[in-house]
């Protein structure tokens, strides 16, 4: 079910913050136009931070609604604590979605073994099959393989969204956890990488605001096509690095918002992005060459 090139998608706001449910109704339109595998709901691109469990479940049920099962809907039910996941599962396990996704805690930094009892607990409260997601760059605390494997045993874990750059830590996870696991990247500049080396695709930043481009990337190296997967890749690149010269989501959204796809709403204690990083994000748009009415804004 989770395979090919996931969009960990932004949640569009008006510009005091509120939601958004005409631009959330195009963004879903758009993925499903594209050729996107599924929506990442409430993830970090999503501003989870700041997203009321009611609001969550809003966006949710939207999206399955919408989708209508022509694409996966994943809903990210991470946090700090254990217990929050943990009602945060049974709550919206009721909704008609795919899965959840839950990222290792930030600050608390547990033990290896700490993590294992998080996601076990998350896992056993759930009806619906679990993404795990390791992002050390953000939280703090490296989820490691060994770990992996273990929860892999578990039933309701099928994958892990895994953020550690390139292609050693997929092998790593591929050769450790159970049969039929999947790994997914979490890092948009070397998703390529990690699916040649037999990631089953990516959960992925670059895809909101190049869709098409990104699912077709994804395609071409899950099929092995190493020298399309190259071609397609290099017009993204650009891309993969300007959306984190502020921290994900200000680019993004910014992007999003200059197309005029959704409003410039974004909630503190993130901020517009800065006018000294607008003409690389602009630039990168233009030499990806995706969608239309998003390059010619840009």
């Amino acid at each position: 079910m989770f395979s090919g090139s996931l969009v960990a998608i932004v949640t569009p706001m008006r510009g005091d913050g509120s939601l958004d449910p005409a631009a959330w109704a195009r963004l879903i339109d758009w993925h499903l136009e594209s050729g996107t595998s599924g929506l990442v709901v409430g993830g970090t691109t999503g501003e989870s931070a700041t997203l009321t469990d009611e609001e969550l479940g809003e966006l949710a049920e939207q999206a399955c609604a919408q989708a209508r099962h022509r694409l996966a809907v994943v809903v990210g039910v991470g946090s700090s604590s254990t217990a929050v996941c943990v009602e945060r599962a049974r709550r919206f396990s009721h909704l008609g979605v795919d899965g959840f996704l839950a990222v290792t805690p930030a600050y608390n930094r547990p033990t290896q073994e700490g993590l294992y009892r998080h996601f076990a607990a998350i896992a056993e409260a759930s009806t619906k099959p679990l993404i795990l997601y390791n992002v050390p760059s953000r939280t703090a605390v490296d989820m490691l393989p060994g770990t992996v494997g273990r929860l892999s045993q578990l039933e309701r874990i099928t994958a892990v969204k895994e953020a550690v750059p390139g292609a050693e830590r997929v092998r790593e996870l591929l050769e450790t956890c159970r049969r039929g696991f999947k790994v997914l990247s979490g890092d948009d500049a070397t998703a390529r990488e990690a699916i040649l080396a037999g990631a089953s695709g990516v959960i992925s930043v670059t895809a909101n605001v190049a869709p098409a481009a990104m699912a077709a990337m994804v395609a071409a190296a899950m099929r092995g096509d190493r020298q399309s997967a190259a071609r397609l890749d290099g017009r993204l690149t650009a891309l993969h690095h300007s959306l984190f010269l502020e921290a994900n989501p200000i680019p993004v959204k910014w992007a999003l918002a200059q197309a005029g796809i959704i409003e410039r709403g974004i909630r503190l204690p993130l901020t517009e992005l800065s006018e000294a990083h607008r003409p690389a994000v602009l630039a990168a748009l233009r030499e990806a060459g995706e969608g239309g009415a998003l390059i010619e804004h840009a």
